[in-house]
């Protein structure tokens, strides 16, 4: 964790912020308002709408934010928050999720504390907190085809009509299994929360440097979840005459794959920074939002 106070200044004439917006009316007329309300402080504003989500999006095809933004303000919920990482792509900008989607793991704030946090962040009252991303790359006939961060998780997902996904899987260049399911799910700590856990995962702490596999309605029972090391290089692989196949990136972008691809993932060099404020913490948030006690926020 390191502090925005820490941080060498630079002399700037105007200080730039990004606002990245859920294409939502609440969202958008929330947007407006905020822009302006920056705008009567002499911040300048780099404004950008997410896409409805589509799977099928082409990889690559988001134009990288500015390098010189202060920060990001995030208005939407998870899958909003994602493509806002990919739209920061390598540059070390710290972000900030401020929920109107319906989960909001990734939200720091909320509608109504927008302007407040806004205040402390604006003077710097801050810190960050890293979370680790994928760098995933796909060769094909030996070429490299696709270079892709991800912040929470990539899939292979077999279409409706296809058969069982048979998956190679390698640990190091060392054979792991063959996995025979639905799909397969590689993620971050941060994913955790997501896709994974619903296909039966494990929930891990944001800061545990670890990546999860986790295969899709297996048809062997014994093949479970399990947590690898973030150091490990993991290669997988389709299975001759493969069809019907997807592979996903954050469920922002994907691709098709056969088995004439080389999915090749590792942890990435550059992580997330989140902008984290006083009184916010990972496991109020993971309770409530799993309703192990009942509250909603």
């Amino acid at each position: 964790m390191s502090s925005c106070r820490d941080e060498e200044a630079h002399p700037c004439a105007v200080m730039k912020v990004g606002l990245f917006v859920k294409p939502q009316r609440e969202a958008i007329q929330k947007a407006d308002e905020f822009q302006r309300w920056l705008a009567s402080r002499d911040i300048a504003v780099v404004r950008k709408e997410g896409a409805v989500s589509n799977r099928k999006a082409p990889v690559n095809s988001l134009k990288p934010a500015p390098q010189d933004l202060f920060c990001v303000f995030v208005l939407g919920g998870d899958g909003t928050f994602l493509s806002a990482a990919r739209w920061i792509g390598d540059a070390p900008i710290p972000i900030i999720g401020v929920k109107f989607g319906e989960v909001g793991f990734l939200a720091e704030t909320v509608e109504g504390a927008l302007f407040s946090a806004a205040e402390t962040i604006l003077k710097k009252e801050f810190t960050t907190m890293p979370r680790m991303r994928l760098l995933v790359r796909v060769i094909r006939d030996g070429e490299e085809i696709v270079r892709e961060p991800v912040l929470n998780d990539i899939v292979i997902n077999k279409g409706a009509l296809a058969r069982l996904a048979r998956i190679k899987t390698s640990i190091n260049d060392r054979n792991l299994t063959t996995f025979r399911a639905d799909g397969l799910i590689v993620s971050t700590p941060t994913g955790s929360t997501g896709y994974s856990l619903a296909a039966g995962g494990p929930i891990i702490h944001p800061t545990v440097p670890g990546i999860v596999i986790t295969p899709i309605c297996p048809f062997t029972l014994t093949n479970r979840p399990i947590i690898v090391p973030d150091s490990v290089c993991i290669e997988l692989q389709l299975d001759k005459n493969a069809s019907d196949i997807m592979l996903t990136f954050d469920g922002q972008t994907g691709l098709e794959i056969t088995d004439r691809d080389t999915i090749i993932v590792r942890k990435g060099c550059q992580p997330i920074h989140m902008i984290t404020l006083p009184d916010r913490h990972y496991f109020d948030v993971l309770k409530t939002k799993l309703r192990w006690s009942g509250e909603r926020i």
